[in-house]
């Protein structure tokens, strides 16, 4: 089904999965998704690398094994940078051919030797992804802070704008840690004309260098309130995993009564972290059972 649908139908719940690198598994990776699935999200997403980081060429069997294996709708990931036409003309053929019909479709991260090729932004992967007329629902990335990369706010804004235009269906958050934030960002789109459907995403803190890495890379600021968390959960890892999970249950909770289109967690291949914000937001009614 296509999850631009679902959306539209109610507020949705969705987790993420990191395909396997190397030669680590598939069945590992699909072990995680079977228990994932076992909390019937509205759908899973299946994350791809460009660039030879090792993992693109298990997105799509995951994304298939998901949708026919275990009856959940899934999203495949797919990076443009570094990629060629013909190179993302051959994975939207292995997607079609999967049965899979959700794509969210991002620029990547730059890095040493993943330069653009026929693919600047990822509104232009948009374009060309609905020029082939393949039917695929498109979801893409927004930035309640602002991208890193964008150097004014008007620029992040209008950015998003042109996805929009391109064709997407709607939007997938990156992560962030103050609801308010997100709530900013969501009235922000209004002003700047962008009125696709957002789903917010969470990402729970796992340890005191995990948030000083994902600030640093994702530009996502620390509240106070954070800080104050690992503090108090103190040098066990154990206890800061466990204050991680807790605050990102919490901002689930509100931002489920918040009336946000939808709820996605990065839960890190840790189906416990997936369980724990099923079961806070079905305790609160935020579900169905």
């Amino acid at each position: 089904m296509r999850i631009a649908d679902k959306i539209a139908a109610r507020q949705t719940f969705s987790f993420e999965i990191f395909p396997p690198k190397g030669e680590f598994p598939l069945e590992e990776a699909r072990a995680v998704a079977t228990e994932l699935a076992a909390d019937r999200p509205d759908w899973i997403s299946v994350t791809y690398s460009a660039g030879g980081s090792g993992n693109s060429a298990n997105t799509v069997p995951i994304a298939s094994s998901i949708e026919h294996e275990l009856g959940v709708t899934a999203l495949a990931h797919l990076t443009c940078l570094g990629s060629t036409r013909a190179d993302v003309d051959a994975y939207v053929s292995g997607l079609v051919d999967a049965g899979v019909e959700n794509v969210l479709a991002l620029r990547g991260d730059r890095a040493p030797g993943r330069e653009a090729i026929d693919f600047e932004h990822a509104s232009d992967l948009i374009e060309h992804l609905r020029a082939l007329g393949s039917g695929l629902c498109i979801g893409a990335a927004c930035y309640p802070e602002g991208h890193v990369e964008s150097p004014t706010e008007e620029e992040s804004f209008e950015s998003l704008y042109k996805k929009q235009e391109a064709g997407a269906d709607y939007l997938v958050s990156q992560l962030f840690f103050d609801n308010e934030d997100f709530y900013r960002f969501r009235e922000k789109c209004l002003r700047h004309r962008v009125r696709l459907p957002i789903v917010a995403g969470i990402m729970p803190f796992t340890s005191v260098k995990q948030i000083q890495r994902m600030a640093f890379t994702c530009g996502a600021s620390i509240p106070a309130k954070v800080v104050k968390r690992l503090v108090l959960a103190g040098d066990d890892p154990a206890d800061q995993a466990r204050a991680g999970v807790e605050y990102a249950c919490e901002q689930l909770v509100d931002l489920a009564a918040n009336g946000v289109d939808g709820l996605h967690v990065y839960s890190m291949n840790k189906p416990a972290v997936a369980h724990a914000a099923h079961e806070t937001l079905l305790a609160c009614g935020y579900l169905g059972a």
